[in-house]
């Protein structure tokens, strides 16, 4: 028997018409209009500028915190020890002072001009055979302790009587020494000094025997130093 051919058979069996459908799609994705490209590219660059304003706004930040870094490091350089600078090393617990070290002032002097000499006579009369005794008293009328030479080197007892200089411990004082104390405010020091009524002369030259202070009124005035009493009149009998 002779062999019939199908519809089916040889190469038209792996062919399949295409159906109306895919013949639709296949002519709608064959060309894309104007208008989409358009907006493609509108998003496209409108993205990019996010990205750009994204990126120069990290740059500005990061600008800033190294900017704010520097400046912190520059003040704390500025406050860093001065008894340190240059030696590598920091002082362990130094604390830097913008209050300067106060200079200690010099200790307070007393005003010499409060100190004061008072001359005084233990009796205003004395008899014949009575020796008067001189007295010269150094005060401290200040609030602070002053230091004086009370030493003979600065004293005189001084008697005159009118014009006639008749008396002065400095005239033959056989040893000039300096003596100096520290009087305390308000305190005084007082030396003493017998006189036996005897007459003397500057430079301790001789004067005639017996010349002796007479009955009279004498005055005394103590010398202590520049400083000077004021006059002390006393009698003798």
């Amino acid at each position: 028997m002779g062999r019939q051919d199908t519809p089916n058979s040889g190469a038209g069996r792996n062919r399949s018409p295409k159906t109306a459908a895919q013949k639709t799609a296949s002519r709608t994705v064959r060309k894309t209009s104007p208008a989409v490209y358009r907006r493609r590219r509108l998003f496209a660059g409108v993205a990019l500028l996010l990205v750009l304003g994204l990126i120069a706004g990290g740059v500005a930040t990061m600008s800033s915190l190294l900017g704010g870094a520097q400046q912190a490091s520059s003040a704390q350089d500025s406050t860093q020890d001065p008894s340190t600078e240059g030696t590598g090393t920091a002082q362990p617990g130094a604390t830097p002072s913008a209050t300067p070290t106060a200079t200690p002032s010099a200790s307070p002097t007393c005003d010499q001009k409060l100190v004061t000499v008072k001359a005084a006579t233990n009796k205003t009369s004395y008899a014949a055979d009575e020796k008067p005794v001189l007295s010269l008293t150094v005060t401290n009328g200040g609030k602070l302790p002053c230091k004086v030479n009370i030493g003979t080197s600065q004293m005189d007892f001084l008697v005159t009587s009118g014009s006639d200089r008749v008396f002065s411990s400095a005239d033959c004082q056989a040893a000039s020494t300096d003596l100096v104390k520290t009087i305390a405010p308000g305190k005084s020091e007082t030396a003493n000094f017998p006189w036996p009524r005897n007459r003397s002369v500057q430079g301790c030259e001789k004067v005639p025997d017996g010349a002796v202070a007479g009955s009279g009124y004498y005055v005394f005035i103590a010398k202590l130093g520049a400083k000077v009493s004021a006059p002390t009149v006393f009698q003798l009998g």
